[in-house]
């Protein structure tokens, strides 16, 4: 730990020593923690990063458009598109790989759930299923699955480690969550979580912001602070002690997401890729995701707001989008990437600038919670590395069965519990559908086929089929084939014993 003088001139040197202010009202203890934490802070880099702060706040968006073109065909896959022979090639050499202990998955999971009005992490959030499970129990069932799908196909066992990445707001409580949970059936050993960096937030004059006398306002850097974390954590050192050469990169509130998928995973290693992106189509032109494209030649994610309506709308030969490529924050990258990214590019990502509402004393020392923006986070993009990639390809997928994020409460219109909810539920009625199952509703009325299992008004049927049975709809026709199901239902392992002696 700093001493208070080293302290008192590092912050001289940057500019901030109104962060020592309220020093003489602090009791003993409170000196001794806020000096810790003062003591934990890059201080020789806190002058830059509060000029850089202000400047990046004060400077107009970029005008991207004159220089956007697609990603080239040739760089694109598509489980639309693409012929029945590629994806089942891809899905196997995915599968090898897993079996080979070569993949891993890394989930971003640094976010709250404060838009969804709760405290706690988004991966202990419950949206109703008829199991009840949490989104952290669903994605360890599909890490489960897919081990077992690559043991079943290659007839050796295999594991894919679990790398989580946690803030200082969400690590004991999901380390507490992961305890009680017994690791959802996983090896500890085999779940490695790891904490992203803390940086003050600035005011718009490059003034770092004081949350309480003795405390200053921290925020995570964003979930592309993944890169100086897996240095800080030496998480690159444990990738390459387990053999592991490939990395799914995800985000914690997608219900959806296949965990490690092998179409994925075997698409990217057959084109030697380096780095790769799942996108969905954009639902039109205006949707508010990043798109994946080319600027000036160079593979990035240009955010919905950095592109003009003009240009958004701008349509090929056969009606659709140009710029249609929509980010999922869905990643695939090579292990030798992320080191390179680690020992030669991390300290090149560009830096994004959030306004914020943040509570902070006044001068006086009074509590004060602003109404309005007052202060600038800075923020570093998973997606921030695409530039760097040497052979970088997009993979495309259906909405429907990939993409549901979780992100506000109920009642809004999109992205909220009853619309991931509805988004999983409708996806397991098509797969009961496709198996050969009928279903019935809850008033013993037959559900019409499988069209009408799509995101709408109308609740789906609640038939919930456990990741534990199937990872994506495989493996259920002998279960379901000519059956007739009545809602609720939860097909899980227990369920499907008691199918399989009928």
């Amino acid at each position: 730990m700093l001493s208070y003088e080293e302290v008192q001139q590092s912050l001289e040197a940057a500019g901030q020593t109104h962060i020592l202010q309220f020093w003489p009202e602090l009791s003993e203890e409170e000196r001794d923690t806020f000096l810790r934490d003062l003591s934990q802070l890059d201080l020789k880099g806190l002058k830059e990063h509060c000029e850089g702060a202000q400047r990046a706040a004060q400077s107009p968006p970029e005008s991207l458009d004159q220089n956007l073109e697609p990603v080239p065909a040739e760089s694109i896959g598509s489980v639309r598109k693409s012929d029945k022979k590629s994806l089942t090639e891809w899905g196997n050499e995915g599968l090898l790989q897993i079996s080979q202990n070569k993949v891993g998955v890394l989930l971003l999971a640094g976010g709250q759930g404060t838009r969804l009005g709760v405290q706690y992490p988004k991966g202990m959030y419950d949206v109703g299923l008829p199991s009840r499970k949490t989104l952290y129990r669903i994605q360890a069932e599909r890490i489960h699955k897919i081990q077992k799908l690559a043991e079943r196909q290659q007839g050796s066992m295999c594991t894919v480690p679990w790398y989580i990445m946690t803030s200082e707001f969400t690590l004991a409580p999901t380390e507490v969550f992961f305890k009680e949970n017994h690791y959802f059936g996983l090896k500890p050993s085999d779940v490695v979580m790891f904490e992203q960096r803390m940086i003050p937030a600035v005011t718009f004059d490059g003034k770092v912001i004081l949350q309480g006398k003795g405390k200053i306002a921290m925020a995570p850097d964003g979930n592309g602070g993944l890169y100086q974390a897996l240095v800080d954590n030496a998480v690159l050192e444990d990738m390459k002690k387990r053999g592991v050469e490939y990395l799914h990169i995800y985000c914690v509130d997608n219900i959806l997401v296949k965990m490690a998928d092998p179409v994925f995973i075997g698409f990217c290693v057959s084109r030697g890729a380096d780095c790769g992106a799942k996108v969905v189509e954009k639902a039109c032109p205006a949707e508010p995701v990043g798109v994946v494209c080319r600027v000036q030649g160079v593979t990035q994610v240009v955010e919905y707001s950095e592109i003009r309506p003009e240009t958004a709308e701008l349509r090929g030969p056969g009606g659709e989008l140009v710029f249609s490529a929509g980010n999922i924050c869905n990643h695939f990258v090579t292990r030798a990437f992320l080191q390179d990214v680690a020992e030669k590019f991390k300290d090149q990502l560009k830096q994004h600038v959030a306004l914020k509402k943040v509570p902070y004393v006044d001068s006086c020392g009074n509590q004060v919670k602003p109404t309005k923006p007052n202060g600038i986070k800075m923020e570093k993009f998973v997606f921030d590395i695409f530039p760097f990639s040497r052979n970088f390809v997009a993979f495309e997928v259906v909405r429907e069965d990939e993409f549901s994020p979780l992100k506000n409460a109920d009642g809004a219109s999109t992205d909220s519990p009853t619309t991931a909810r509805n988004s999983l539920l409708n996806q397991h009625c098509r797969w009961a559908a496709a198996a050969g199952a009928t279903l019935m509703d809850e008033q013993g009325n037959t559900v019409p086929p499988v069209a009408s299992f799509s995101a709408g008004d109308t609740p789906p049927p609640r038939c919930e089929i456990s990741p534990l049975v199937s990872y994506f709809g495989e493996g259920l026709e002998p279960l379901l084939k000519g059956r007739t199901l009545q809602t609720p239902i939860v097909l899980d392992e227990k369920k499907a014993k008691e199918l399989q002696a009928q």
